[in-house]
């Protein structure tokens, strides 16, 4: 995949985001997709060899659409200026846990998590973070992990979820709606070789959280 040539691309779809311009660029964008297609496709291989939960996924399975959807939204801009996709047991219509690959002029990331899980699924997250805090502190200290995140991030409640005390030692991390961790990617950076050794700090992370999936 020519990295320069997709970012070149959203950038320029930024300052024309309308399906006119889409049109008269749609080969260019066949081109990309394809491309990108192959790039997941290789990254799935690659990361299954030590995440067998994700063996035999397929690439369209995991690629998010690049038209947006305008439906409940003020900015009617049909497109959406990056690319991306999750991999992830099930595909992006899953609730795992899973290596989501984001690339956006000046803003490209590799990440992992869960994003605003169902309330049930929610309450199942917090009770295992509760339940085994001493095993999620060891993964989100790990050095591995360190070396390319700095914290979980995703949106928190500001008062004490309901069911907890104030004074639970892991309850700043009760307190997420999302359980995300990102790790910001130059251009340089987004190769599969880079990529696949973020993924592999990201999989003890996203394997505590699977567990409360498996026992939902």
């Amino acid at each position: 995949m020519d990295i320069k040539k997709v970012l070149s691309f959203l950038s320029t779809l930024k300052d024309n985001n309308n399906k006119e311009w889409f049109d008269q660029h749609r080969s260019e964008w066949e081109t990309i997709k394809k491309d990108f297609n192959k790039f997941i496709a290789d990254l799935i291989l690659e990361i299954s060899k030590f995440d067998k939960s994700i063996e035999g996924l397929q690439a369209k399975d995991c690629i998010f659409r690049i038209n947006k959807d305008v439906r409940f939204s003020k900015d009617k801009s049909p497109y959406k200026t990056n690319i991306g996709a999750i991999i992830n047991k099930g595909g992006k219509k899953s609730n795992y846990a899973g290596y989501y690959i984001h690339i956006e002029p000046g803003s490209s990331m590799i990440a992992g998590g869960i994003y605003m899980p169902d309330a049930p699924l929610l309450k199942s997250i917090r009770q295992e973070i509760d339940y085994n805090f001493e095993s999620f502190e060891k993964i989100i200290n790990h050095k591995i992990y360190k070396k390319y995140f700095n914290k979980m991030s995703g949106d928190k409640l500001i008062s004490t979820p309901k069911g907890y005390d104030e004074k639970n030692p892991s309850i700043e991390y009760l307190k997420h709606k999302s359980f995300i961790s990102v790790h910001k990617v130059s251009q340089k950076d987004m190769d599969i070789e880079n990529i696949v050794e973020v993924c592999k700090a990201l999989k003890p992370f996203n394997d505590f959280l699977n567990q409360s999936i498996t026992q939902n």
